[in-house]
């Protein structure tokens, strides 16, 4: 019965710190921004953080007694909410190679997964939920019978657990699409590189036209490489892609592929802003 009422209290938590998120996200971009690593609306860093904070709080008595200071609150969530996002963002990047937040541009941040100023938000908000949120939630336990929580439970877990195979697969087709078209456009280059070389060798006096022609052809292809890839992605790839904040790059590849990877990323990006837009015109 604990489980399953912890369960449907991470995914209640996960979905209002979805609401937080796409509200935030909206409200700064003057778009609407579906946020979350997930196709649904949850985000599973706000609801784990809840939880462990509720269960850490029932488990030591100090910390739940009314004279415990609010500062003490803060501190305690300020450290537990930056561990959680500096541990998550590490996970995802080293599973996916890509960022959804990047603070490299906020002051007093550690490679761009936490900074001071978002941590003390954290911390704000930690004790807002730990003072009235999680109080109001215990409360409510005991007029839910335990046989609602065990149902939903289990319609909950297997609703996530389809979610999150469908986000997995998703990503993974997405980081295959990005590297066949990261390779694709490597040998379009050494092709043209090669072609350019043997006309270098019979004309010397064409190397110049030859190269200024060789750039176009590449700005060229890149383009319709992204047109090309950009069509071929499935709804929920084009969501994620454009919600992850960046790539990162590849420290088996030279500096050269990796901003080639970049700049198609970009300009793949935009294509895929482009066809949402056109469909949300559509709808």
């Amino acid at each position: 019965m604990i489980v399953a009422q912890c369960f449907v209290e991470f995914i209640f938590y996960s979905f209002l710190g979805w609401v937080w998120e796409s509200i935030y996200c909206t409200a700064k971009e003057k778009k609407w921004a579906d946020r979350g690593f997930l196709f649904g609306p949850v985000c599973p860093i706000y609801g784990t953080c809840v939880v462990v904070t509720s269960i850490v709080f029932d488990l030591i008595p100090a910390l739940s007694d009314p004279s415990f200071p609010v500062w003490g609150i803060f501190i305690i969530c300020y450290l537990g909410s930056a561990v959680a996002e500096f541990g998550t963002s590490w996970v995802l990047e080293k599973r996916f190679h890509a960022r959804w937040w990047d603070y490299s541009s906020m002051p007093l941040n550690i490679q761009g997964r936490i900074c001071v100023p978002v941590s003390i938000c954290f911390g704000l908000a930690g004790v807002l939920i730990v003072k009235y949120l999680i109080p109001v939630i215990n409360g409510m336990h005991a007029v839910i019978h335990p046989g609602i929580y065990e149902f939903l439970a289990i319609v909950l877990a297997a609703v996530f657990g389809a979610d999150y195979a469908l986000t997995e697969a998703s990503l993974s087709a997405l980081l295959k699409n990005v590297e066949k078209m990261h390779l694709e456009f490597n040998e379009h280059q050494q092709a043209r590189y090669e072609r350019v070389q043997e006309e270098v060798g019979a004309i010397e006096a064409k190397v110049s036209n030859e190269k200024k022609a060789m750039e176009e052809r590449v700005i060229e292809a890149k383009a319709s490489l992204s047109r090309l890839h950009a069509g071929q992605l499935s709804f929920n790839q084009k969501r994620v892609l454009v919600s992850i904040a960046r790539f990162m790059p590849d420290s088996k590849k030279t500096n050269e592929q990796n901003n080639n990877q970049i700049m198609l990323l970009g300009e793949l990006k935009a294509f895929v802003r482009k066809f949402k837009s056109n469909d949300d015109e559509v709808k």
